[in-house]
């Protein structure tokens, strides 16, 4: 695997190195050393979460938790293709309600490593597209915190309107 650091402190791109042959090919999708040598050490997903997306354009986020249930996540799409968003909700950050995207997609099964303290959603490009979480920490009901995908405050650059999206991520408020 390669590690590729963002704009966004703690946002990393991770990189697939396959091994092919005539069978196909093999690549390690998580190892905690290498993660440990790229300076994510504190992730060690404990819940693995598909979203199975039928339609493109279907829109889920913009989720977070707040501490002290916060989660890390690496984001990866196993079917189809989807643009990947996370924004940076951290209170001290220079880079503070700043964002960053990026295609995921199946073919090149790249993942997206995002820290607590980022808010994350996605906009799938493809019709039936999965899309795979690596938690950090299992899910804690009752928590969970939003915005709206077009929220001002982001001004996030989407590649396409939504075609499909829930009453709940469409009716989000402001972010204060």
């Amino acid at each position: 695997m390669r590690f590729l650091k963002t704009d966004l402190s703690g946002v990393v791109r991770v990189i697939l190195e396959p091994h092919e042959d005539l069978r196909g090919s093999f690549a390690r999708v998580y190892c905690p050393m290498e993660f440990a040598q790229a300076g994510l050490s504190d992730f060690t997903p404990v819940q693995i979460n598909l979203s199975h997306n039928p339609a493109q354009h279907t829109l889920r986020g913009m989720h977070w938790h707040n501490p002290p249930y916060a989660e890390a996540k690496l984001i990866r799409v196993t079917r189809g293709a989807a643009w990947d968003v996370a924004v940076d909700l951290r209170p001290e950050s220079p880079t503070r309600l700043r964002w960053i995207a990026t295609r995921l997609d199946a073919e090149s099964a790249e993942a997206l490593f995002i820290p607590e303290g980022f808010a994350h959603g996605f906009l799938t490009l493809e019709p039936d597209t999965d899309v795979l979480y690596q938690m950090g920490r299992t899910y804690e009901p009752g928590h969970e915190c939003g915005a709206r995908w077009n929220d001002p405050a982001f001004s996030i650059d989407w590649p396409a309107h939504p075609a499909v999206i829930s009453d709940r991520d469409r009716t989000y408020p402001d972010f204060v």
